[in-house]
């Protein structure tokens, strides 16, 4: 059997070092698929978020051509000054 042999104290820190920063990259390399994981949930929440608001906005917008539409069949084509509630027709010339 062949006889142990002992490693110098600068090959056994030199072991210690490889095994503690292999350690820390180990950790580091976990750490950053953590992150990537986070990013891509609230990634993907955003884009949820950023959806509703397009389709609310979206039905804003139809909410408005109808109510636009009603007031023009009500009251002709002019403006409406929101502050008085005061409704001014249009001045139509036609050349």
């Amino acid at each position: 059997m062949p006889k142990a042999q002992k490693f110098t104290k600068e090959e056994l820190d030199k072991i210690t070092e490889i095994r503690t920063n292999s350690s820390t990259k180990i950790s580091e390399f976990g750490q950053l698929e953590l992150e990537i994981l986070l990013t891509s949930q609230r990634t993907e929440t955003l884009s949820k978020a950023k959806e509703t608001l397009r389709n609310d906005y979206v039905n804003l917008q139809e909410q408005e051509r109808e109510l636009v539409q009603t007031l023009n069949e009500k009251y002709g084509a002019g403006t409406v000054d929101v502050t008085n509630g005061e409704f001014t027709p249009a001045n139509w010339l036609f050349v």
